[in-house]
């Protein structure tokens, strides 16, 4: 019974997504934004009439609800876990690390010696697996926070820096000959062409470190933290067959990435307004 009532759902939220995204109304923002809500709800429903439908074992799949409950009941400890692995290792490291980088990617662009040296260099770095760097990184920097944004500074460093040097050199040779017959120095080329251009690289390095800020966190924290994280409460979690706990904490993670993914994407559509990319 459980079985055909979730195929009777997916069916149903299939058949009113197409109609929305065929109608007349498809390029509205009501139907961009509720599309995405209708197959998020069909795919909750769905996996929760298949789960009780199957009987799946919990330590296998725990049904949404059972995750919802786990959730409401621990909102204390998923709170504490959040403080210690988003906002204090998470979000440190991705400020450090972009500002870091952004600052690196100017000298980079100023002089030519460190982008034939340092960009090799930096692509070798970012394509060392984070389960090689993160212990020893949490073995410089000690079981708390500080090392969990160390790790993250390594891990948004380069793909910032990269896109921002890319950025800087977007402008065009006419558009840079014409700021020198303006008898233009460096940083007045600089802040009022060069800058503006690369805005849309820059933010485009924002928002992939967002989610390698909190995979780096949360990752870091599988080799050593105190009592308290994310990334401690999943492996312990998952020790104790604890699987609702572990997708309560992926849910937060879910939330939190979501959430700061957003609110770089609206700081750039406030930024880079008229990019042809923000229009319409």
């Amino acid at each position: 019974m459980m079985v055909g009532l979730a195929i009777l759902l997916w069916l149903a939220g299939w058949w009113l997504n197409t109609r929305l995204a065929s109608g007349p109304y498809a390029d509205t923002r009501a139907v961009r934004i509720l599309a995405p809500l209708i197959f998020g709800l069909t795919v909750i429903g769905v996996w929760e009439l298949l789960v009780r439908g199957l009987e799946v074992p919990l330590v296998i799949l725990p049904a949404p609800s059972v995750i919802w409950d786990r959730f409401w009941d621990s909102l204390p400890i998923l709170w504490a876990d959040f403080v210690q692995t988003i906002i204090k290792g998470a979000l440190s490291g991705y400020v450090i690390g972009c500002g870091a980088a952004f600052l690196m990617a100017i000298a980079v662009d100023r002089w030519d010696f460190l982008r034939l040296g340092l960009l090799p260099v930096g692509n070798f770095v970012a394509a060392l697996p984070i389960v090689g760097t993160a212990p020893i990184l949490v073995m410089w920097f000690g079981f708390d926070w500080h090392s969990k944004a160390a790790v993250v500074v390594v891990m948004v460093f380069f793909p910032m820096l990269v896109n921002t040097v890319a950025g800087l050199r977007e402008a065009t040779a006419m558009q840079r000959d014409l700021m020198e017959t303006y008898a233009a120095t460096y940083w007045q080329s600089f802040l009022k062409l060069r800058l503006p251009a690369a805005m849309p690289f820059i933010f485009n390095g924002l928002k992939i470190s967002t989610t390698l800020a909190l995979i780096g966190a949360i990752v870091a924290e599988f080799f050593g933290s105190p009592t308290l994280g994310m990334g401690f409460r999943i492996s312990t979690s998952v020790g104790q067959l604890s699987l609702d706990m572990v997708w309560a904490e992926i849910v937060v993670a879910a939330l939190a990435g979501t959430a700061f993914y957003g609110l770089v994407a609206m700081i750039e559509k406030l930024v880079t307004f008229w990019h042809p990319s923000q229009r319409g």
